[in-house]
């Protein structure tokens, strides 16, 4: 998971996507944001969904797609559109990751509305059933009356690659309602900066979501974003740890830094790692999102592939 308005360069995202491909990484997912989220209005950013259309064209394997795309952003029809045009040229490899969107300033900046919480979360609503109806191949044309879009008789063609549809993401923290859109619409739902008891929390009220909407809950996975830092022993930890607080503009020990992170960060070498992954498999997170801040820290991203990937595919 690159947060792509940090300043990430083209040649930037091509050598990360070359890497977690060549890794065995199984996805390569990115932020959805036009300003930098750490105050620093001149670092600059590329679109996300033209960004991952030009970045399937340079990959063969490599799944993608964003965590997650606000819905002031694009209209649904464009974002549905959008994202089968990455299906096409990806072959299939696509994902979509939606959400109501948070950052207000940015919205502000970029003209975007802004409605209070509970309005975000009724536009939510309708542009995931929308999206999700104009992926699916039993509707031969779209109508649909809401309050905040209107389709009349829209044929969206071609339907996507993926059959039925590509894997749809709804980013929550386990709220009623949340859980309740994830377990009508969507194939994943993803909570963020969880330690493993949180997400243990998250995927009951999943659950419980899905029973009341008659839906096997095992057909929702739990997916988890959450903030990475892997060194292959205690001196590359510490070394990758100071690289991140220069980062973020702190100072002080890299030990203190670590020690001070919270538990929802993965932190550690491989094996301390692996014995947190181990914990958040058994609360029911079936794959996880490793924020990779460092992004042109490629020896970080052979070192997951290499020690991590393989020992966590038994978990």
């Amino acid at each position: 998971m690159i947060e792509g308005q940090e300043n990430v360069t083209w040649e930037q995202w091509l050598a990360i996507a070359l890497a977690c491909e060549e890794q065995g990484f199984d996805a390569l997912f990115r932020s959805d944001h036009y300003l930098s989220l750490g105050g620093h209005d001149v670092q600059g950013t590329l679109d996300a969904w033209t960004t991952l259309s030009a970045v399937a064209a340079r990959t063969e394997r490599l799944r993608l797609g964003t965590m997650v795309s606000p819905v002031a952003f694009r209209h649904p029809s464009l974002l549905a559109k959008a994202v089968v045009t990455v299906d096409y040229v990806s072959g299939g490899r696509v994902e979509l990751g939606m959400g109501a969107g948070w950052h207000e300033r940015e919205h502000r900046a970029y003209g975007f509305p802004f409605p209070p919480p509970s309005e975000r979360v009724d536009v939510v609503e309708e542009q995931v059933e929308i999206v999700h109806r104009l992926w699916d191949r039993d509707e031969e044309t779209v109508s649909f009356e809401g309050r905040h879009y209107r389709l009349e008789t829209c044929r969206s063609l071609p339907k996507p690659v993926q059959d039925p549809h590509p894997n749809l993401i709804l980013g929550g923290a386990g709220g009623p309602r949340g859980a309740r859109l994830a377990a009508r619409w969507a194939d994943e739902y993803n909570t963020t900066f969880r330690d493993p008891e949180g997400c243990r929390a998250v995927r009951s009220a999943l659950d419980r979501a899905c029973e009341r909407a008659a839906r096997d809950p095992a057909s929702v996975r739990l997916s988890l974003m959450t903030g990475a830092l892997v060194g292959s022993d205690e001196a590359d930890l510490s070394s990758r740890a100071k690289r991140l607080m220069a980062l973020r503009g702190e100072s002080g020990e890299p030990a203190a830094y670590l020690d001070g992170l919270d538990d929802a960060w993965i932190a550690g070498t491989p094996d301390r790692v692996l014995e947190k992954l181990a914990r958040l498999s058994d609360a029911g997170v079936e794959r996880v999102m490793l924020q990779h801040l460092l992004h042109d820290d490629l020896e970080a991203v052979a070192l997951i592939g290499q020690e991590l990937i393989p020992a966590a595919a038994s978990l």
